[in-house]
């Protein structure tokens, strides 16, 4: 049995997870095994897990507090297709996971370091097999597109707690991701300023 008291709560994730499940609805396959990638408290991979039942879940985490978390949350859920959380740092050069149909992230580039993104890119490149998906959501700086307020409130508050954090370009991203053979495949609008961008894994390596 799980503690109970290993539970943590990320507000965000109530006012989000919809709105993504609706984009997730278009983008994932419909078997197959997913990654998450920095799953935090573990509540979206419950609420994934149980919008789309014939999908296998993985999620995962660098920080054992989380992983106790995503461990409580998914053992209360009474779930039975989300696999025990891996210990997984996204700039690792090695993932503790074999190849899976599709990878998520939300809300990790921005509150890490850019060597994180970096792994995220690359590790997507090595696992994903050719047209599968890595969708990221967060807040992100646009060119030719005005930051809203909150957003760069929200961006000073976070290079303020560190040096290392803060809103990415989405344009770094791209080109980062395009170097690792993924190709932005789509660019959705969000609530609160974020946005969904999924990536395709293009066979060109």
């Amino acid at each position: 049995m799980t503690n109970a008291d290993a539970k943590r709560h990320a507000p965000a994730t109530l006012r989000n997870r919809a709105a993504i499940t609706d984009v997730l609805r278009e983008v994932l396959p419909a078997q197959g095994m997913i990654l998450e990638i920095a799953s935090g408290s573990g509540e979206h991979v419950v609420h994934f897990a149980d919008r789309f039942p014939d999908i296998q879940w993985q999620p995962s985490d660098p920080e054992p507090t989380a992983l106790a978390s995503i461990a409580s949350w998914a053992e209360d859920s009474g779930l039975t297709n989300i696999a025990p959380p891996l210990a997984l740092d996204a700039s690792a050069t090695h993932w503790p996971v074999q190849s899976v149909d599709a990878i998520l992230c939300i809300n990790m580039i921005h509150i890490s370091p850019w060597s994180a993104t970096q792994g995220l890119m690359s590790g997507a490149s090595q696992h994903l097999p050719d047209e599968a998906p890595l969708f990221v959501y967060g807040p992100f700086r646009r060119a030719g597109t005005q930051t809203a307020p909150s957003n760069e409130a929200f961006d000073e508050s976070l290079r303020s707690r560190n040096p290392d954090w803060g809103l990415r370009d989405l344009e770094a991203v791209e080109a980062l991701a395009s170097e690792m053979d993924l190709s932005l495949e789509r660019v959705v609008e969000m609530p609160a300023n974020n946005l969904s961008v999924v990536f395709r894994k293009s066979g060109q390596s």
